[in-house]
């Protein structure tokens, strides 16, 4: 294994292109702890000790971090993520934009470009509702309009900046860059969560049993490790045949392959878009009008994590971006098309429409059983965190308060020890592995992989 790390180094390219990335990583988290300037950081990380599980909690889980100490990055790059939620949204509902992401790689660069523009209005905005949320709660060394302006250049050029990181990855490095920056943060969070683990340890906070509940606990994440690691590899093989075909003097065809679909396509994407759209309430239910409405109160409150409208509504976002992005990276029409003109089919199918039916039904299926499995991953964190008030239930709430209290209050376990930050860090190392895995085949050295072998082509190095 060590040889085949090795390799990576001794081709050229492979490693400017791996040095370029871990650079590019070595930025980001540098300016993940230069502070924004006026802010009481002291008082800020108190309020956090209190928020793990919530929503403001997974944006700082997103950022890495950053949101905690309120830095230059404290916004990350949720408003990339979401300024992409919206174009994407919208050319599927707005004929235009999807006539122009039809006209191939410029129609494409101009919807990156509008992309990058709505990124910076909404870190603007977001920059505007924290820094009024700051001054509010009293974490402000001097409030004012100064204060004010400071704090909106500052995260807006951070976020910006941070686009900007993640696209020089995607362009010259390793891997999707955006992915490779949340996984850089949560990565860099880990240690602080073992560190908890041993002081929970140390004093007992888990009872005399607390050994064996930590115990307990790294085996039931290395469990969620392999699970991880068997669904995401996990996929459903459709039979390709290609008919055989006279091209001058020589018979060519006739060779059987697969289609392979993946049970989850979206990788992790789901969760985010998911809780993205979720963490908007946050931010609103801070506006001061809103929380002397008496009307719009109880529905801040449902809509708080660890409440059941919340969980539900998370559980219904999950499952529907999971089709949503399944039906943007694979369009069965296209399949059956481009089979067509190869002059391949599906054995017992006809094709054309029928096959497009056919492939459509499958990915219809696997796709509930990934969307099922991302929901199932989600849940992990809720549990052992914050739980889920079941006792808050509209009417039958009363009946529930016997559960255990663990099903309602949590374990009080560190966040970095939940599904979602497994999911991402395994999801996007086993992306970046595969991509240095390809490169190392196609120049004929040995991958990752017992199963890759050693490709020979004409020339040896």
């Amino acid at each position: 294994m060590l040889e085949k790390f090795l390799n990576i180094f001794r081709i050229p390219d492979l490693r400017k292109r791996v040095l370029f990335t871990f650079g590019i990583l070595a930025v980001y988290r540098l300016g993940a702890w230069i502070p924004t300037p006026g802010v009481d950081t002291n008082k800020l990380q108190l309020m956090f000790q209190g928020a793990a599980g919530s929503a403001l909690g997974l944006m700082d889980l997103f950022s890495g971090g950053t949101l905690r100490r309120m830095t230059i990055f404290a916004l990350g790059i949720m408003p990339y993520i979401t300024a992409s939620i919206i174009f994407q949204l919208l050319t599927v509902v707005y004929e235009p934009l999807r006539r122009i992401e039809k006209e191939g790689e410029l129609g494409r660069r101009k919807i990156t470009q509008w992309t990058r523009y709505m990124t910076v209005v909404l870190g603007a905005l977001q920059s505007i509702g924290i820094a009024a949320i700051l001054t509010k709660q009293g974490l402000v060394l001097n409030p004012g309009a100064g204060f004010m302006l400071m704090t909106v250049l500052t995260l807006t050029a951070g976020t910006t900046f941070i686009m900007w990181l993640g696209e020089q990855i995607t362009d010259r490095g390793i891997g999707n860059g955006m992915s490779l920056l949340i996984f850089a943060g949560i990565v860099a969070g880990l240690p602080r969560g073992a560190a908890d683990m041993v002081q929970k340890v140390q004093t007992d906070s888990w009872g005399s049993m607390s050994f064996l509940v930590a115990l307990a606990l790294l085996a039931g994440m290395v469990l969620v490790v392999a699970f991880i690691v068997f669904v995401e590899r996990s996929e459903r093989r459709i039979p390709i045949q290609s008919a055989r075909r006279i091209v001058g003097r020589r018979m060519m065809g006739g060779s059987s392959s697969h289609l392979p679909l993946k049970v989850n396509s979206g990788g992790v994407m789901p969760i985010i878009f998911a809780s993205s759209i979720l963490s908007a309430p946050l931010l609103f239910g801070q506006v001061e009008w809103v929380q002397n409405n008496k009307m719009l109160q109880p529905i801040m409150l449902a809509l708080t994590p660890g409440y059941p409208w919340y969980e539900f509504l998370n559980i219904l976002g999950i499952i529907f971006f999971a089709y949503f992005y399944v039906s943007i990276i694979m369009k069965p029409d296209d399949i059956a098309d481009n089979f067509r003109k190869s002059g391949s089919f599906i054995p017992g199918i006809r094709p054309g429409k029928r096959t497009s039916n056919f492939i459509n039904d499958i990915l219809t299926r696997i796709t509930l059983v990934g969307a099922l499995y991302l929901v199932l991953v989600q849940m992990v964190p809720t549990f052992l965190i914050s739980g889920i008030r079941f006792d808050k239930i509209w009417l039958i709430g009363r009946f529930l308060e016997n559960l255990p209290n663990w099903a309602i209050h949590g374990m009080n376990v560190n966040f970095y020890f939940g599904g979602t930050s497994l999911l991402i860090v395994v999801g996007v190392a086993m992306d970046t592995i595969n991509q240095v895995e390809s490169q190392l085949i196609m120049r004929h050295y040995d991958g990752f992989s017992p199963r890759s072998g050693r490709i020979r082509g004409r020339k040896t190095w």
